[in-house]
């Protein structure tokens, strides 16, 4: 089946670029010009987006925040620059990769693929139970405590993923952040301490017992 890919830039010709570029590709396209295009056009369920930074109305670091907790696809940023401080607030957001403009479509080809790729493993990776009160759904991306579901952003559940196959190790958080976005990617691992503190406000709305711990 072919991916289903969402190109969401107000720069029209970026835009009718890359639909043909990846339509050629196989893949199946859909286009959005400002955010809210890009919200009514994640109804279709892509595998992964493009997502404008600098979109007018609700900017591509908004559109992310709306839809990171129903929508668990990979998302890249698309951007003319990019400042530290700004892929932080984009990881925490819930993007997961940063392409900066202009940008060679053989790069971005293969970025779409790795983070692709990274999907297909997930989705074959099956249920287990992690203690007698807390169960991993692998398929679903999701946990649940005494059978009420608790629900993770991505990038949230990639880092769960990670720390409860590796039980009992020990983790920096560089290692953390190679191992969720990659060696090659441009963020910083300064993000992984937000992401922690989200996913034990998550748990602990349903147990005071500690799952992931700081040493």
């Amino acid at each position: 089946m072919s991916a289903k890919i969402l190109i969401a830039d107000d720069e029209a010709d970026i835009v009718s670029m890359l639909g043909s570029f990846f339509r050629r590709k196989g893949y199946v396209v859909l286009t959005a010009a400002n955010g809210t295009e890009t919200l009514k056009q994640v109804e279709h369920n892509p595998d992964i987006i493009l997502l404008d930074i600098c979109m007018p109305g609700l900017d591509g670091l908004e559109v992310c925040r709306h839809i990171r907790d129903y929508i668990s696809c990979p998302i890249l940023f698309l951007t003319a620059r990019i400042e530290d401080t700004d892929k932080v607030k984009g990881f925490a957001a819930g993007g997961d990769d940063y392409i900066v403009k202009p940008f060679s479509l053989v790069e971005l080809e293969a970025r779409v693929k790795a983070h692709l790729r990274r999907e297909t493993r997930h989705n074959f990776e099956a249920k287990i139970k992690f203690s007698s009160d807390l169960v991993i759904d692998y398929t679903e991306r999701c946990l649940f405590f005494q059978g009420k579901r608790i629900g993770f952003a991505k990038r949230e559940f990639d880092i769960v993923e990670f720390l409860s196959q590796n039980p009992g190790q020990i983790f920096d958080k560089e290692r953390i952040y190679e191992s969720i976005w990659g060696y090659d990617s441009e963020g910083d691992s300064s993000v992984v301490t937000e992401y922690i503190r989200r996913i034990r406000t998550k748990i602990a709305a349903y147990t005071d017992k500690v799952y992931i711990e700081t040493v």
